[in-house]
């Protein structure tokens, strides 16, 4: 690094810590809205059509399942106890999972991306286990180990804390995955000179750094969250089963076998809507601290 090079990253480490934004130089060109080309519509209307078929048509179909009854039939389904516990439960154990893993998360993308110690590749790939392992085998482990016969004496059976071991068992790569991209290619130039500037690390970190991680912790978040929303397989077991603690998915799939079919269309509608609802929050959020940043 130049010694101007070295000044200017100190000029813009100072307004950084003491709040003030540094202007912008340079033009950006607009892109303006322009015609598709043939290959370009092609490739749009693919993936409309694709993304229609699989995600756009279906959840279409589970509303209009849900609210063929009318609105009385649908607000009468999803405002039962059984219900209401299950969405409670549901959403509770979501939030809690979601703000664990922002934490959590995030330091264990930091000691991956900053720190060198042994067994690093081999905690690389434990990470990713979640994504390959099939939830209900996590299930089957987490009874093994938090179970009634627990090794440890821990005895988690059907309470909300089995649950969110569950929950965080399979959601724990999302925010990992996302934030430690973007460490990676964070330069390190306005930190190295913070320091020069005299500022503690807990400062650095929340004023140089934190900024610049926190689209990527939302966008992992936000993962987190939808995944916990939907999860089956891996509170099953541990949840001890339908006729005790039960997420919305387990009262939906309650329904099905009743041959309650709007009543689990409607639960599995207030689960889209819930997670929507979350999901465009942080996207906001993530749209505000790209704009800080």
């Amino acid at each position: 690094m130049t010694a101007a090079d070295g000044a200017g990253a100190s000029l813009r480490t100072r307004d950084a810590l003491e709040g003030h934004p540094t202007p912008v130089t340079g033009r950006r060109r607009v892109v303006t809205g322009s015609r598709l080309g043939a290959t370009s519509g092609i490739g749009l209307g693919t993936a409309v059509l694709w993304l229609s078929l699989l995600v756009l048509i279906p959840l279409a179909a589970v509303v209009a399942k849900a609210t063929g009854g009318g609105w009385s039939g649908f607000w009468n389904a999803i405002t039962t106890p059984a219900a209401l516990d299950a969405l409670r439960l549901t959403v509770l154990s979501s939030l809690a999972v979601s703000a664990i893993n922002a934490v959590m998360g995030t330091l264990i993308a930091w000691v991956l991306v900053r720190d060198s110690f042994p067994g690093r590749r081999l905690l690389e790939v434990v990470i990713d286990i979640p994504f390959a392992l099939p939830t209900i085998v996590a299930g089957l482990v987490l009874l093994i180990l938090y179970g009634p016969t627990s090794p440890i004496g821990v005895d988690l059976l059907g309470t909300q804390r089995a649950i969110v071991f569950a929950l965080l068992f399979v959601t724990l790569p999302f925010v990992v995955r996302t934030v430690q991209p973007v460490l990676i290619g964070l330069d390190t130039e306005a930190e190295e000179a913070a320091a020069s500037l005299g500022a503690a690390p807990l400062t650095t970190f929340r004023r140089i750094v934190l900024p610049v991680l926190l689209p990527a912790i939302a966008s992992g978040t936000a993962l987190a969250f939808a995944r916990a929303m939907g999860e089956y397989g891996s509170v099953l077991l541990i949840s001890g089963g339908v006729n005790r603690a039960r997420v919305s998915s387990m009262y939906a799939f309650q329904q099905i076998q009743n041959y309650d079919y709007t009543g689990a269309a409607a639960t599995a509608t207030i689960l889209l809507l819930v997670s929507l609802v979350v999901i465009v929050g942080l996207d906001l959020l993530q749209r505000w601290a790209a704009r800080r940043g």
